[in-house]
């Protein structure tokens, strides 16, 4: 408003002056008309379309009371090309319409050329700077509308990437959950059955009372060890020494966790088949959540006699697992998808891991009784 006002004080005092010498029509009609042209100036970008319209009825007015092309006029280049750059499409095709017309018709209506060649050639040289303004206006839009999709872009592409790390940070922190929840559910069901025998044969048997805490101290140790472990990827602007974390369990430590289970008083009968061999990590640590969780399930929801058989096949292409209880098995709504009730967790995350390494699930309940975990993994991820 400044820059323009300041610019239209400049075009006032021309104005005026050569309306008060007479030199573009009568002063009285002169210099309103100039004062008007003056304000579209300083208004033209507050409101160019109304400014567009207001110097079309000066134009209008200047024809009708015979006052002549005068230093106002400038007005009417500025407002085509404001209304160009910035203002609304059908004001820009108005004002290359009317600013085309401008010439022709004031030629015809004040002719000062001696011949129709001249008059001619007059008229397109005051045409061409109408063109020129109108041009330059409506090139003026199309690069701040190029700008500003490019800032459109950076802005939803920056979106992307904070919503691509947090979706990021939600699969890391789910990820930690279920080593968590692997973690927590398989040692802290055995420190439980562990507590429950000390108690009951502390009297009768105190050495036998005497193995199962230890058996709980162990287990303890193993659990806070493994936790560690996953929360220290929590940490940050903390070193910490690679000591401290005990490494990923794999398909070898299988058969400990087989032998842990047996000496807690869960029979398992253990078998591979096939040749043994290295599996890629995620593979391996995949496979022993899964017999882990497995055989939790069965001390939890198995019955007091239950019994379990694992089975490893090592395939061309994966790794089969096959691991069966003749317990009572679990609630139907435990090995539903999600479960009805919210539990069931440890049935979902399996899901969830062999979903991540491209394999396929099985689980539910056997025909003459008991519960069935198959699962095939293979070596190269869908």
């Amino acid at each position: 408003m400044w820059v323009d006002g300041s610019w239209a004080v400049v075009l006032l005092g021309i104005s005026v002056v050569s309306g008060v010498s007479g030199d573009f029509g009568p002063p009285a009609a002169a210099v309103p008309l100039a004062l008007l042209l003056c304000l579209v100036v300083a208004l033209r970008r507050r409101m160019p379309e109304k400014m567009l319209l207001l110097a079309t009825a000066v134009g209008l007015a200047q024809l009708i009371t015979d006052v002549e092309k005068g230093p106002a006029d400038f007005a009417l280049l500025v407002i085509v090309y404001t209304v160009a750059a910035e203002g609304a499409r059908w004001a820009s095709r108005f004002a290359l319409v009317a600013g085309l017309c401008a010439a022709p018709v004031a030629h015809l209506r004040w002719p000062n050329e001696t011949s129709v060649a001249a008059g001619v050639a007059a008229t397109i040289f005051m045409t061409v700077p109408f063109a020129l303004a109108w041009v330059l206006g409506d090139s003026i839009r199309t690069r701040r509308a190029y700008f500003a999709q490019l800032e459109e872009r950076a802005t939803r592409l920056e979106k992307e990437r904070e919503a691509q790390s947090k979706v990021a940070v939600a699969a890391e922190r789910a990820r930690i959950a279920r080593e968590l929840h692997d973690v927590v559910a398989h040692n802290v069901s055995v420190m439980v059955v562990q507590a429950d025998g000390a108690a009951y044969v502390l009297d009768a048997a105190p050495d036998q009372a005497k193995k199962a805490l230890e058996t709980i101290s162990s287990t303890g140790r193993q659990a806070l060890a493994e936790m560690r472990r996953l929360l220290g990827v929590l940490r940050t602007g903390e070193h910490q020494e690679a000591g401290e974390y005990v490494p990923q369990p794999d398909v070898q430590q299988i058969e400990d966790l087989v032998e842990q289970c047996r000496g807690h008083g869960l029979p398992v009968d253990f078998k591979v088949e096939g040749t043994p061999r290295p599996l890629p990590s995620g593979v391996e640590l995949t496979a022993y959540r899964i017999v882990q969780e497995a055989l939790t399930n069965t001390r939890k929801h198995g019955g007091p006699n239950a019994g379990a058989s694992v089975r490893l096949v090592y395939f061309d292409d994966g790794l089969g697992l096959l691991v069966e209880d003749d317990g009572k098995g679990a609630p139907h709504e435990l090995y539903e998808e999600g479960g009805f009730d919210g539990q069931g967790h440890g049935l979902i995350g399996m899901r969830e891991r062999v979903g991540m390494v491209g394999g396929t699930l099985d689980a539910g309940p056997r025909p003459g009784g008991g519960f069935r975990i198959s699962a095939l993994l293979p070596l190269k991820p869908a």
